[in-house]
């Protein structure tokens, strides 16, 4: 859908950088993605949004209306924060291939220098460490955080 999108506006269709994804495709991706996720949670079915919600997890006032929608209708929300580092990131993303992160490896200072990773969102949630050589498994932590979740 994304890329279609960026396309029928005239843009790049890996684009995840300039102001007309941030400012015109990005908030509709959001909005699917929280709109199928709200679907599923109607008919019964969980949900998990594998997605970086950096902007949306610094703003008080997503989170406030987010857990609000969900709490009046008995689902609770869990926020996962996944700390990794440059380094890490850049791996991670070269292993991905994926042709949205071309602009990111062909301009990583200029990518890096716009992320926060030494901070967490302000709201509560719990962090998984995803830098290379973390002391604990990335397996054994989605375990974990799994069981404080569903307990």
């Amino acid at each position: 859908m994304v890329e279609r999108l960026l396309v029928s506006l005239g843009g790049d269709p890996h684009d995840r950088h300039t102001e007309l994804y941030l400012s015109e495709v990005r908030p509709l991706e959001y909005r699917c993605l929280m709109e199928n996720a709200f679907d599923n949670l109607k008919v019964g079915t969980s949900a998990i949004l594998a997605a970086p919600f950096i902007a949306e997890l610094q703003s008080p006032d997503w989170i406030s209306r987010l857990t609000n929608r969900c709490a009046a209708k008995g689902i609770d929300v869990a926020v996962v924060w996944v700390r990794c580092d440059a380094d890490s990131m850049r791996e991670y993303i070269e292993f991905r291939g994926a042709p949205r992160d071309a602009w990111k490896l062909a301009n990583w200072q200029t990518y890096v220098s716009g992320l926060n990773s030494e901070t967490s969102p302000p709201t509560a949630h719990i962090t998984v460490d995803n830098r290379l050589g973390a002391a604990i498994s990335l397996a054994d932590q989605t375990r974990e955080t799994l069981k404080r979740i569903l307990t």
